[in-house]
């Protein structure tokens, strides 16, 4: 906070960390490479500030009867729309002023406006962005996010207000520098995301068959690190004859697998998945099974190979 009034002097600066809150629109910085924010978009004094100090008062000593009272939610709605007014002015300068920006990274979370804007899609020249437990009113993500084809690492696990399903859209195909893809844990199924293009990902953590694709993980030959959560199906499959399908994994570098699955999981399609993981050091099972496989041959193969086994839940 001492020296924010003079990040508007600072035309040259390439990269910003803020621990505390600062308003991005001190900035002026055209060329900014990178942005990491430690602290909330907008923290809860700020959030308190945005009313005038009598009716901060009155929404204070009025909370009692917030059921009865029309005047208290008229205020309760006039801050929430004052808030995500401001939210998204914070968004927009980003947006628009730091248009070199290779990384972007928020460390706190927090409430984040009604929406992610669409400008994102001007940051065209983004590696890095994480817009983990940042909470949206709008769980719709923008379809612009397909334009950042530069990016190599992208964490979409936002938080799922009232435990609704985030919409992402079909863009990530074009990412196709993509090494490493959190998805959110809850995600619309109405929408199947194409994977298939991503033969650089390394890391794909929240994957799902009732919103991918389970044929693209054939294509992605480099992936090092897998985390199956929800729905594991392979009605694309031969389901009836099940050695005649390809390997579902086919990178030689997969050393960690995790799956999670409370719905119950058919051992017949966990047993021709673990088949074709011959190099895990890692295996993470926390899931419902009726019964374990009749096959043994993928714990024989992981025998000399497994050092670590988390969780075997069945």
């Amino acid at each position: 906070h001492s020296n924010e009034c003079q990040l508007s002097t600072i035309g040259r600066v390439r990269r910003v960390s803020a621990h505390k809150f600062i308003p991005l629109q001190c900035i002026k910085s055209p060329r900014l490479r990178s942005l990491l924010l430690f602290d909330e978009l907008l923290p809860k004094e700020e959030r308190e500030n945005i009313l005038p100090l009598t009716m901060q008062s009155y929404f204070k000593n009025r909370q009692y009867d917030s059921d009865h009272n029309p005047l208290f939610r008229f205020v309760a709605l006039l801050m929430l729309s004052l808030l995500v007014i401001k939210l998204r002015g914070i968004w927009k300068y980003m947006f628009n002023n730091f248009n070199f920006l290779r990384v972007l990274d928020y460390e706190r979370g927090g409430v984040a406006g009604c929406k992610l804007p669409n400008d994102i899609g001007k940051l065209i020249h983004l590696r890095f962005l994480s817009l983990r437990d940042l909470g949206f009113l709008s769980l719709k993500l923008p379809s612009s996010l397909g334009n950042l084809r530069c990016l190599q690492s992208l964490d979409l696990r936002i938080e799922a207000i009232l435990l609704r399903s985030v919409h992402v859209p079909n863009v990530l195909w074009r990412m196709q520098q993509l090494r490493h893809l959190y998805l959110p844990q809850r995600r619309s199924p109405k929408t199947k995301l194409k994977l298939g293009t991503l033969r650089s990902l390394q890391t794909l953590i929240n994957f799902n068959t009732k919103s991918c694709y389970i044929k693209d993980l054939i294509n992605m030959t480099n992936i090092r690190e897998l985390e199956i959560r929800g729905p594991f199906n392979i009605e694309d499959f031969n389901t009836e004859e099940l050695g005649k399908n390809p390997l579902i994994v086919q990178s030689k570098y997969l050393h960690s697998l995790s799956i999670i699955n409370y719905e119950g999981i058919d051992p017949r399609h966990l047993a021709h998945l673990l088949s074709s993981c011959d190099s895990i050091s890692k295996l993470s099972l926390d899931a419902e099974i009726r019964r374990l496989p009749l096959t043994r041959v993928p714990l024989l193969v992981f025998k000399s190979r497994l050092h670590k086994v988390e969780k075997v839940y069945a």
